[in-house]
């Protein structure tokens, strides 16, 4: 080989190396959270984003759902359920850093109709007839088995002694928001929900309020996955901080921590 071959060789060896763009750094998290998050949870992190530049990708699904497809590798940096038990069963699979676990949010139960019912506010208490109310119609929430909104109303029907009169009239959804656009579709004339999912839809109307001593306390549990990039813990501490309490609060939560800033 000539010299000006070999030349030629190193240079473009060379130019090669220097022209080849540097990795992208993956500037975004992906975070599982509860269907009934995602009105707060979607201004949330528009907040964070513009703060930091990080891109949030949110999935929303019942919390049954999606720590079952943590558990199946799905790639999630952060968690947050709807009630305890499916972070419980989360941790006990080893796919959450047990360490990042904060019970963030607290919420309600409601009962709801279609804006168009007329139905009047009633007082829900023992021995509170809800298949009378429903009538010839359903009841909509979530999977009773499975789905949190679900197992917060059929606890609170064992409760107030109407859950077997009332379960043959219940429509079970795979979330609560399928739950609650069943009843804004008229569709079932009565729903359980969330006090958070009745305020953000304007299709309904809250027509009774659940003591709060009729189910276990409702209680959002938020943690960083196994998995998670170093970005998740600043993301943890956001959730944690004063303008993301704001923007919970808006919406109908309740904050059960103290702000970090």
């Amino acid at each position: 080989m000539s010299r000006l071959a070999r030349l030629f060789t190193v240079f473009t060896i060379l130019f090669g190396l220097t022209a080849l763009p540097a990795p992208a750094q993956d500037r975004s998290l992906t975070v599982f959270a509860a269907a009934s998050m995602k009105n707060a949870l979607d201004e949330v992190d528009a907040a964070y984003t513009a703060k930091t530049g990080i891109r949030i990708v949110a999935s929303y699904a019942a919390s049954s759902a999606l720590a079952k497809q943590i558990e199946q590798g799905a790639p999630a940096d952060v968690f947050v359920s709807a009630d305890t038990d499916w972070m419980d069963y989360a941790i006990a699979k080893r796919t959450i850093n047990e360490p990042t676990r904060v019970n963030l949010l607290g919420n309600s139960i409601v009962l709801i109709a279609s804006k168009e019912s007329k139905l009047d506010k009633v007082t829900i208490g023992p021995g509170f007839d809800f298949s009378k109310l429903a009538g010839d119609g359903r009841i909509a929430t979530g999977d009773v088995r499975a789905v949190p909104v679900g197992k917060y109303a059929r606890a609170a029907l064992e409760k107030l002694g109407a859950w077997q009169a009332a379960e043959p009239k219940f429509a079970m959804a795979e979330s609560v928001r399928a739950a609650l656009a069943l009843v804004a579709r008229g569709e079932a004339p009565l729903g359980i929900v969330y006090a958070t999912d009745a305020k953000v839809e304007p299709g309904v109307k809250i027509v009774g309020a659940f003591p709060a001593d009729s189910h276990p306390a409702i209680v959002y549990p938020v943690a960083a996955t196994t998995t998670a990039k170093t970005e998740a813990v600043n993301y943890l501490a956001f959730l944690r901080s004063s303008a993301a309490k704001a923007i919970f609060e808006k919406y109908g939560f309740s904050f059960l921590i103290r702000p970090t800033s």
